[in-house]
């Protein structure tokens, strides 16, 4: 009966261990606004002919509007300079975009926190 608990503790000890030295991968851990910087930034700043966006521009309905419907749609054919001119939704990650996502619609005008990118 000892060794079957010595066992079970054991086997506990190093579930507990393994689950706490190996991080869950979550989009909270990007920064959304410095990805929002990076990628979006560069086409949308004041005065641009793509026009400007910040998540102050809309409110978070809209936001999830664009993303959910919208941005595939208007970004497929746009090329990414900065980045080998591989177009946007491919190099923007899922785990990216919705961290871009998340930033736009926790700052919209209508948030709490409204906020531009800076």
């Amino acid at each position: 009966m000892k060794t079957s608990t010595t066992i079970a503790l054991a086997c506990l000890a190093s579930f507990v261990i393994l689950c706490l030295a190996v991080p869950a991968p979550s989009s909270a851990a990007l920064d959304g606004q410095e990805l929002y910087k990076e990628y979006c930034k560069g086409c949308h700043a004041s005065g641009s002919p793509n026009g400007e966006y910040t998540p102050l521009d809309l409110i978070q309905d809209q936001w999830t509007r664009f993303f959910d419907r919208k941005y595939e749609r208007t970004h497929k054919d746009v090329l990414d300079a900065s980045h080998g001119n591989r177009p946007v939704i491919e190099v923007i990650g899922p785990e990216e975009l919705q961290a871009i996502r998340d930033f736009a619609v926790e700052h919209a005008s209508d948030s709490e926190n409204p906020m531009t990118c800076g």
